[in-house]
């Protein structure tokens, strides 16, 4: 019989334990959150210059140039930016009233301690897929003057 009223007793307990737990399922929230993306907005009446330069001591495509290739491409003024490693050439598309060249060259050199710019020049044209240009031997240049 005290077996029988312990586990009674056991049952009886447990059944009140279980009942008076709280079944909370956890509440989701939905929170809309506006996010603003800004995008650079050039002046439609700018004047939109084009440079190539040179770059030094990159080391590698990933690391060296796309690193250099997004400081240019973040400055504001800046239309577009191309680092081409195997050329090491620079081509950036910018507005003249905002950006200049010296700007251009401070910040490939503050991308890091090992970078140098060389042979910057305003061109009408980038060379086409970055490649540099080769004078034929019948071209009467001034530029290729030197060349041929």
């Amino acid at each position: 019989m005290k077996t029988i009223k312990i586990l009674l007793g056991i049952a009886f307990l447990s059944i009140a334990v279980w009942s008076c737990k709280n079944e909370v399922t956890p509440e989701t929230k939905t929170v809309e959150v506006e996010t603003t993306e800004v995008k650079k907005q050039l002046d439609p009446d700018a004047v939109i210059a084009k440079a190539e330069f040179n770059i030094e001591g990159m080391t590698c495509a990933i690391g060296c140039a796309k690193t250099i290739e997004k400081k240019l491409a973040k400055m504001e003024g800046v239309k577009s930016a191309t680092v081409d490693f195997e050329n090491k050439l620079a081509m950036v598309e910018y507005d003249e009233a905002k950006v200049t060249t010296t700007n251009l060259e401070e910040t490939v050199k503050k991308a890091g301690e090992t970078y140098s710019v060389n042979g910057m020049k305003t061109v009408e044209s980038f060379t086409s897929n970055g490649a540099k240009k080769e004078c034929s031997k019948d071209c009467k240049k001034a530029c290729c003057a030197d060349k041929v």
